[in-house]
């Protein structure tokens, strides 16, 4: 069995990542998604609310699981028995820092393969800290983000 593993803050989940986990999950027989909890950054989610949103937003994709994790994205891939890494690029900066930490994953993990998947055009700009910095000034996020994201920012800025 193929398992791959998509790993990511998803601060929040854009519709880039939604891109990125439909086309992974089509290439490997088990994707799981790993949510990053990186306790030297300040997330505007909590790691459940970012759990929340991508379990939502991939439940029409039956072999995709959502799990946390932190420390090593290599020890994470040994705990998943997985051996393939999907990342998504958005341009030449993206390629050059994923490039990096791909031969320093698989100096750490022999056994890994990164795939890299180019992201659709209509999504290339889209980033969580564009999304981010749009719902801090009060602006609309609707074309960035899955709708399921939309009502959970909904419910909690009613709390």
């Amino acid at each position: 069995m193929r398992i791959g593993v998509y790993p990511g803050s998803f601060d929040p989940m854009t519709l880039g990542h939604l891109d990125i986990c439909e086309r992974g999950s089509a290439i490997v027989d088990k994707l799981v998604i790993g949510v990053l909890e990186n306790s030297s950054k300040k997330p505007m989610f909590t790691v459940e609310e970012r759990l929340q949103m991508l379990k939502e937003g991939t439940k029409h994709l039956p072999n995709v699981e959502v799990r946390p994790f932190s420390g090593l994205l290599v020890d994470f891939l040994r705990e998943q028995k997985a051996t393939i890494v999907v990342r998504g690029l958005r341009a030449v900066t993206d390629f050059e820092y994923e490039l990096q930490l791909a031969q320093a994953n698989r100096n750490l993990y022999p056994d890994m393969e990164t795939v890299f998947l180019c992201t659709n055009a209509q999504y290339s700009f889209i980033s969580s800290t564009v999304v981010k910095d749009i719902l801090h000034h009060g602006g609309d996020v609707g074309h960035f983000v899955p709708e399921n994201v939309i009502k959970i920012i909904k419910q909690i800025r009613r709390n």
